[in-house]
């Protein structure tokens, strides 16, 4: 059994379709050491915002420094490794980590 809304928004608040699967409670979670929704080193990520919009890849560095952008914001960001080999620094915000 599962539940599925497709709901969406683009704009402020944004809104994406979602699978809802129930997990069988008699299921070790033995095996799980990461916290879910956690972004880490490896984590598949797809880019929201242009330059990269759409493009997928993973996670490859994760500097815990904020570093300044072109408008001079401070931000954090992370280096990504794209299904093509590329890599480049996207700031956090402009990701969505995919679970699976």
């Amino acid at each position: 059994m599962t539940s599925v809304n497709g709901a969406t928004q683009i704009r402020a608040g944004v809104m994406r379709p979602e699978l809802v699967i129930p997990v069988d409670e008699t299921i070790s979670d033995a095996g799980l050491d990461k916290q879910a929704g956690a972004m880490d080193i490896g984590s598949l990520i797809r880019c929201i915002r242009a330059p990269h919009f759409g493009k997928l890849g993973k996670v490859a560095v994760l500097p815990a420094e904020l570093q300044v952008l072109d408008s001079e914001a401070r931000v954090r960001v992370l280096e990504v490794e794209f299904e093509n080999g590329e890599t480049a620094t996207v700031p956090r915000a402009n990701v969505e980590l995919i679970e699976g």
